[in-house]
């Protein structure tokens, strides 16, 4: 199984496309997305968004956003450290 991932920033779409995990700086410590993950929405801190998909891990530094997790779909609102 793998999960639906849209990063999204003010700027750009930065990446839409599968994903088999993904890991978030949220404002109450990080945590891991995987396939089956309970619905939740949550704030994001300063930090890395990890994920790992066909191509290998990925790494972005965000400076903070939200993310919304379901129907193993993540969708990221951030905004990215240039």
């Amino acid at each position: 199984m793998s999960l639906l991932l849209r990063i999204v920033s003010p700027e750009r779409i930065e990446y839409v496309g599968d994903a088999v995990s993904v890991i978030v700086p949220g404002t109450l410590g990080q945590f891991e997305v995987l396939d089956g993950h309970a619905p939740i929405i949550s704030s994001l801190e300063h930090g890395n968004v990890v994920y790992t998909n066909a191509d290998g891990r990925h790494e972005l530094e965000i400076q903070g956003g939200f993310v919304e997790v379901a129907d193993d779909e993540v969708s990221l609102c951030v905004e990215i450290q240039r």
